[in-house]
């Protein structure tokens, strides 16, 4: 019944939260209100309805009458989450905790704080019991370090860069705490010659959704021999037609990358990418020409890559 009240209060304050999450990362703000709230609201109603039943004492079989499997709440959860898809993450960690009966604690990423607040107050706002769901807010090393090495916190579940997993991983060992972990990746799109003709542009356009900054955006293109200059050609066609604007304005575009660190980071792999040999075939380096200031990357396709090469191996988390 709580769920169900902080459903209905999240989809009642749903606009605060979209310009909160707008604000924080620079998701065009109509993304912000179908895709980035619509997860939280997503995951909360399929929660809702996955729990509506289950079974948290059952008999353990036929065979055995006579033994049960009780499921019980872990205890503390210390939730880390990151700035990309921030009501994604904090719905698909907050909403089974409170399910189960666990406690929690979250840190959302200290680049963009608001909308985890946001969200506390809306757990409150439900008429969760005080000290069931608490928030902190700080960076990995001040707070996330705490929360992984606590002997008193039971579990972890961390959403992040694979560095920083690693080292949560270390740090949770000591006090033997389960940990749970989605990390970093190079997503792949395999196009092979029989694809429906829409399968490349597709997967351009699910590339750079959200800018590019996704864990499971499909940033290399896999593509049969014969098709690919007609791929090739699409991709080009594709990216080019994709339009980049400010975060507050209307429509459908992709915004800025979320800070000057990421945009450096971008930049410096785009120029990786044409130094090691790479065909630029949309986009390149710098920002698009109608925007000279903020942190606006130009959509940009390489052909020609091999997986020897960096832009092949590393997560890029930009329109690229």
């Amino acid at each position: 019944a709580l769920i169900e009240k902080l459903l209905e209060v999240y989809k009642s304050r749903s606009e605060e939260m979209a310009q909160a999450i707008s604000l924080e990362m620079g998701a065009p703000i109509d993304l912000a209100r179908t895709s980035q709230v619509g997860t939280g609201a997503f995951h909360m109603t399929n929660f809702i309805r996955a729990f509506k039943g289950f079974e948290f004492d059952r008999m353990l079989g036929d065979h055995a009458p006579n033994d049960r499997i009780l499921m019980e709440p872990i205890g503390v959860v210390g939730m880390i989450t990151p700035w990309n898809w921030p009501m994604n993450q904090i719905a698909l960690k907050a909403i089974p905790a409170m399910a189960t009966g666990c406690t929690m604690i979250l840190k959302p990423s200290e680049i963009a704080p608001l909308s985890g607040m946001l969200f506390a107050e809306m757990v409150d706002q439900a008429g969760f019991p005080a000290g069931v769901f608490n928030l902190v807010n700080g960076d990995g090393l001040g707070v996330g370090t705490q929360l992984s090495g606590h002997k008193d916190v039971d579990m972890i579940s961390f959403t992040g860069s694979t560095r920083a997993g690693t080292a949560i991983q270390k740090n949770a060992a000591d006090t033997v705490k389960r940990v749970s972990l989605e990390l970093g990746g190079k997503g792949a799109n395999i196009v092979f010659a029989d694809a429906d003709e829409n399968a490349v542009a597709r997967g351009v356009m699910h590339c750079m959704n959200n800018t590019g900054q996704s864990c499971n955006a499909p940033t290399r293109m896999l593509v049969q021999r014969e098709i690919y200059d007609a791929a090739v050609a699409t991709a080009a066609a594709t990216a080019a037609k994709i339009t980049v604007g400010h975060s507050e304005d209307a429509g459908r575009h992709i915004g800025p990358v979320v800070s000057e660190a990421q945009w450096n980071k971008i930049q410096g792999l785009i120029e990786v990418g044409i130094n090691e040999g790479a065909r630029l075939i949309a986009g390149g380096p710098g920002r698009p020409e109608d925007l000279n200031r903020g942190y606006f990357v130009r959509p940009t396709v390489f052909a020609d890559v091999n997986n020897q090469m960096t832009i092949a191996r590393e997560e890029i988390f930009g329109p690229v």
